[in-house]
């Protein structure tokens, strides 16, 4: 197999593993409304179970958020297999010029591997304070470090930033750059970005985009210890050391954030190990099982998935050798290519839209930075024209169905949507915009007052909660 095939594909039974236990993880999943984008189960180098749920697609990159983590965190293993770095080699060392005048004991102390088992004494996470400024090493390095280095668990963006930030200062070249000859490229993973901060350095701690494939392909990896088609990329004694406890991070032995953390993992119950991101992004490697998870996702209860993990997949594993069973093979089979994110759907048409197309509502100032609103109906499809600090973007919805895009809105850069349209009554216009390189969903729910204009906006998944926002608009005079 060349390094750009995918993985090998194989029945569920051949792999040890009923077809039964994977549709019960399924149907569990979708009636504990659990919003999985993606699924990949691979047993013994073999995915014997995939899934995407529509108009999520296979090809498609996710925001992988902290599971980049545990890719910043493998660079730092191929750096230190190089020699060009040792793991205790200090942080402040890396930068002299950003380093404080005044350098603490436990600044001076802090090393990578306190960097990479999230234990650099500091009392909470530092990201939000390394961003006020475009230099974010140096305003890390300018933080107080409350506890010594090695003693205290905080989980800590900023942390894997200085890793990134310390190996573009040694090659000269970004995390990314650095990973697709090493990594990347002989996993076959293909099409790879990473958001940078103000000064170029590539984030660490989030940022990366990846497919499904890619994700399981990065836990195959580290499951063979390391090794890839017959060479070592990576080396074992990197693999046990990132995937073990290294430093005590609760003790709630019902938790999965609980069971200790290596290097940029995080250990789980019954043996695993496991990258993460914020929302459900997941690669979960299972050595006694022999088995690798890759699942995308926009769950506000991570938890919640890893526990239905635990209570279908993990018993499945312990069938030991089965025979074909065609019909559940089948069943399965059905089950996965039905997998789909359905838009909304009531009246296609309202006879409102007579009443409001081509009106303009000015909007009064809200949090979001949304100034205006306007409706184009077509037969098929709604246009709605948003202003915001941005500028004017024209948005496309199906009516009752999805209808692709490529918007920036709210986000950073360009990103694929699917958006629908639908009437909930003969006021009230429903828009859902669906990010699919993303976790995120918006549901805009509009009504027309008497002359006035009203927003309430949803958004399914977010790290300052989930509350509805009403904005309130009147037509342009």
């Amino acid at each position: 197999m060349s390094a750009n095939q995918s993985l090998l594909r194989s029945l569920p039974e051949s792999q040890g593993i009923p077809a039964t236990g994977v549709t019960s993880f399924l149907k569990e999943i979708q009636e504990s409304g659990l919003e999985l984008h993606s699924f990949m189960l691979v047993r013994h180098g073999h995915v014997v179970s995939e899934g995407w749920w529509a108009p999520y697609l296979p090809e498609r990159p996710h925001m992988l958020f902290s599971l980049s983590k545990s890719f910043t965190s493998t660079a730092i293993g191929l750096l230190e297999a190089e020699g060009l770095i040792t793991l205790d080699e200090r942080v402040v060392s890396f930068f002299p010029k950003e380093a404080p005048a005044d350098i603490s004991p436990h600044l001076s102390a802090m090393s990578i591997r306190h960097l990479l088992m999230m234990g650099t004494g500091h009392a909470e996470d530092t990201s939000g304070k390394m961003q006020v400024s475009d230099n974010w090493a140096g305003n890390f390095l300018q933080l107080p470090v409350d506890h010594e280095p090695g003693t205290h668990f905080v989980y800590n963006n900023g942390a894997t930033y200085m890793l990134s930030a310390i190996l573009q200062k040694v090659t000269g070249i970004t995390l990314l750059e650095y990973l697709e000859p090493r990594l990347l490229e002989p996993l076959g993973i293909v099409g790879a970005t990473w958001e940078s901060c103000p000064r170029g350095i590539n984030i660490g701690g989030w940022g990366m985009k990846i497919t499904t494939e890619d994700i399981a392909k990065f836990g195959q990896l580290y499951l063979q210890k390391g090794r890839w088609q017959g060479k070592q990329l990576l080396p074992e004694a990197w693999v046990e050391a990132a995937s073990s406890k290294q430093i005590a991070n609760g003790s709630n032995e019902n938790s999965d954030w609980a069971q200790g953390y290596g290097y940029q993992f995080w250990r789980c119950r019954h043996g695993a190990y496991r990258g993460d991101g914020a929302f459900g992004q997941y690669c979960i490697v299972m050595p006694e099982q022999d088995a690798v998870i890759a699942i995308t996702s926009g769950v506000g209860d991570m938890q919640h998935v890893l526990d239905v993990i635990w209570e279908h997949l993990l018993p499945a594993m312990n069938a030991g050798e089965l025979p074909a069973d065609r019909e559940a093979d089948e069943s399965l089979n059905k089950l996965l290519k039905g997998l789909s994110l359905e838009p909304p759907r009531t009246a296609e048409h309202s006879p409102m839209e007579a009443d409001i197309s081509g009106i303009e509502y000015v909007l009064d100032d809200n949090e979001v930075g949304l100034r205006a609103f306007s409706f184009d109906f077509k037969e098929t499809h709604v246009i709605v024209s948003i202003e915001n600090d941005k500028g004017k973007h024209g948005v496309h919805f199906g009516r009752n169905e999805w209808s692709e895009g490529t918007y920036t809105l709210h986000m950073r850069e360009a990103n694929t949507a699917f958006g629908s349209a639908t009437w909930r009554d003969a006021d009230t216009l429903v828009l859902t915009l669906r990010y699919v390189e993303t976790p995120f969903c918006l549901t805009i729910v509009c009504t027309f007052p008497e002359d006035t204009f009203q927003l309430q906006i949803h958004q399914n998944v977010s790290f300052g909660g989930v509350e509805p926002i009403t904005i309130v608009g009147k037509v342009r005079s």
